[in-house]
């Protein structure tokens, strides 16, 4: 079978709508014959470029035609991909724990690798570096998105409403991580002020 036919056979098995990088093909052939392929699958329409290097198997709904991946999955795909960490930005880990209506209209997250812009279909999404292994403690998970929350609302806007809203979007063994977190002294104490009252409330 040559390595195009390999390729497709392979992209056929894919989920639906689920992203993947040519990595995942390059046992198969050299660089330049997995992109070959990919392109010509593109092509042919058995998958689509959903971003630079990142292609899905079409997703139709009868409402809206063809359905993208969310830009997250492609996100941690890609910085899987380079080995990278990532993490949800604090204005949008705050929008999701309610502590803020403002919808970020271009998505953001912190990096561990370098600060660039990605194209996700017509979604910009930035990510931007940061050396602070704090920040990108616990990515993807709940107690990450909280800690990422409370360092952009900041010292002077944490209090017992905040921390409780917090605790009531996470598990108790989720709390119980972020607890167990690196954080500033400002950020444990209202943590802890929090749980001392919930104790004793």
């Amino acid at each position: 079978m040559s390595v195009a036919e390999s390729i497709k056979q392979r992209a056929l098995r894919m989920r639906r709508g689920e992203p993947f990088t040519n990595t995942r093909f390059l046992e198969l052939g050299s660089r330049s014959a997995v992109d070959k392929a990919l392109s010509r699958l593109v092509e042919e329409g058995v998958i689509q470029r959903v971003a630079r290097g990142v292609f899905a198997r079409p997703k139709k709904s009868r409402y809206i035609g063809n359905v993208m991946p969310e830009a997250s999955r492609v996100i941690e795909v890609i910085a899987k991909d380079h080995g990278e960490t990532v993490q949800v930005h604090g204005a949008e880990a705050a929008r999701r724990f309610r502590l803020s209506t403002q919808m970020p209209t271009t998505p953001v997250y912190y990096t561990s690798g370098p600060s660039r812009e990605i194209r996700v279909g017509n979604l910009k999404v930035k990510l931007m570096h940061t050396s602070s292994h704090r920040k990108l403690q616990h990515a993807g998970k709940k107690p990450g998105l909280a800690l990422s929350a409370l360092w952009y609302l900041g010292k002077d806007n944490i209090d017992a409403e905040v921390v409780r809203r917090i605790r009531e979007g996470m598990s108790s063994e989720e709390f119980e991580t972020l607890r167990n977190s690196r954080m500033p002294a400002w950020m444990s104490r209202a943590i802890e002020n929090y749980t001392h009252g919930a104790s004793h409330g």
